[in-house]
C-alpha cells in the first residue's frame, strides 16, 4: 500500500535538514512526502526544495498563517497514500522508522489485522550538554514508563489510515497546541476496541531534541498547558498541580517559617516532596547520562529541580489562559469535541 509521510513546519531552517537526511536512508522509502510550510521566513522552504528529485514524490505546500492542525490537515489532504506516517521537523528518524511504523497497517483495509486504525511510534532523547540531559530526563518518558493500552502517541511518530483521519474530521483546526492529543482521543473513541485503537511499535522511534534554553522550554510548556485548557484536557492533573503549588507548598513553608512548634516538620515535608517529584527524572538521568562526563551528569542532576519547577510554573500560567479562551469561545460547537463518541481521558505518560 502507498505510504505518505507528512509534516508541518514553520521557521525550521536549522532543524529540518536532519529530518530530510534521515528520510533519505530509510530502509522502507515512502512513496511520497508532503510537507506544509506555515509561512517560514528563514529559508525553510529553500532547504526543503533542495531535496526535490532526491526524495520520492516530495511536495511542499506553502500556506502562510496556518496553525499546526491546519498544516497537518492540508498535508494529509494532499497526500495520495491510504497510509499516513506523521512526523515533525526537529527530529531525526531511525533508519528503520518507517518500515516498523507502517508494518502493522500494511495489508489492512481500514484497520490492521488486530483491529487498530493507527500505530503509536516512540521517540528517544537526542541530547548534548547538562541542560539537555536534565530536560531529556525530566520531560521525556522512557519506553519502560509506557502503558501501551493508554499511551497517546505524539504526531512526531505515528501512522494511521487516511480514511480514519477523514472519519473523525481530521486534526482540530480550532486548537493550536495539544492538537495531537485530541486527534488521538477521537481516534480511540471511534475505534471498535479502545484498548486496541493504537498498535504499539516502540522500535519505530525518532530522535527528538528537547529545548536548549529555559526561555524556549517555558514558552513550549506554557503553550502546551494553554492548549490543555482550550481543549479541556487533564482536569485532575492540573487541579493536583494547582493544589500542590498554591496550597500544600505554601502551607508547609508557612509552618517551617512561622509554626509555633515542630517547625522541622514543614522543612521535612518540603524536602521529601522535592525528592518525590525529582525521583523519576533522576532515575532516567542515570540511564540517559551513561557515557557522559561525571561532572556533566552532576550538573544535570542539579538542574532537574529547576526544569521541574519551570515546567510546572509554565503550566500553572498557561492552563488558566486556555480556560479563559475556552469560556470566551464556548458558543463555538467545535470546541465541545468530547461529544463525539464516548471519550475518556487516558493516562498521560512522562
Amino acid at each position: 500500500m502507498r505510504v505518505s509521510v507528512v509534516a508541518t513546519v514553520y521557521n525550521e531552517g536549522d532543524s529540518v535538514r536532519p529530518l530530510m537526511e534521515s528520510l533519505l536512508v530509510q530502509t522502507r522509502l515512502p512513496d511520497e512526502i508532503v510537507i506544509c510550510d506555515g509561512g517560514s521566513q528563514d529559508g525553510t522552504v529553500s532547504v526543503l526544495r533542495e531535496y526535490s528529485g532526491r526524495l520520492p514524490g516530495l511536495k511542499v505546500i506553502e500556506a502562510a498563517g496556518v496553525n499546526i492542525s491546519q498544516g497537518r490537515n492540508r498535508a494529509i489532504a494532499a497526500a495520495a497514500g491510504p497510509i499516513i506516517a506523521s512526523t515533525d521537523a526537529g527530529v531525526r528518524l531511525d533508519c528503520k522508522w518507517l518500515e516498523r511504523l507502517v508494518a502493522p497497517l500494511e495489508g489492512g483495509d481500514g484497520s490492521s489485522q488486530d483491529g487498530a486504525s493507527a500505530v503509536a511510534g516512540f521517540f528517544l532523547p537526542d541530547v548534548s550538554g547538562a541542560f539537555q540531559l536534565a530536560m531529556g530526563a525530566t520531560v521525556l518518558p522512557r519506553v519502560e514508563d509506557i502503558d501501551p493500552t493508554s499511551f497517546l502517541p505524539s504526531s512526531r511518530s505515528m501512522a494511521f489510515f487516511k480514511g480514519s483521519w477523514r472519519g473523525i474530521g481530521g486534526y482540530p483546526e480550532w486548537l493550536d497546541y495539544s492538537e495531537d492529543l485530541v486527534f488521538d482521543l477521537r481516534l480511540r473513541a471511534a475505534s471498535s476496541s479502545q484498548e486496541k485503537a493504537f498498535a504499539w511499535a516502540p522500535d519505530a522511534f525518532v530522535h527528538f531534541q528537547p529545548r536548549t534554553t529555559i526561555k524556549g522550554f517555558w514558552e513550549q510548556y506554557f503553550r502546551y498547558a494553554r492548549g490543555d485548557g482550550k481543549a479541556d484536557l487533564w482536569r485532575r492533573r492540573h487541579a493536583v498541580r494547582f493544589a500542590t503549588y498554591l496550597l500544600l507548598i505554601p502551607a508547609l513553608l508557612g509552618h517551617a517559617l512561622w509554626g509555633l512548634e515542630l517547625r522541622w516538620l514543614g522543612w521535612a515535608g518540603l524536602f521529601v516532596g522535592g525528592i518525590v517529584i525529582c525521583a523519576r527524572p533522576w532515575r532516567r538521568l542515570m540511564l540517559l547520562g551513561k557515557g557522559a562526563p561525571a561532572g556533566e551528569v552532576l550538573r544535570a542532576a542539579l538542574l532537574v529541580p529547576v526544569v521541574r519547577l519551570v515546567g510546572d510554573a509554565a503550566k500553572i500560567c498557561g492552563y488558566p489562559t486556555g480556560l479563559i479562551w475556552r469560556r470566551k469561545n464556548r458558543h463555538r460547537s467545535e470546541i465541545h469535541w468530547r461529544e463525539i463518541g464516548e471519550v475518556e481521558e487516558a493516562t498521560e505518560s512522562g
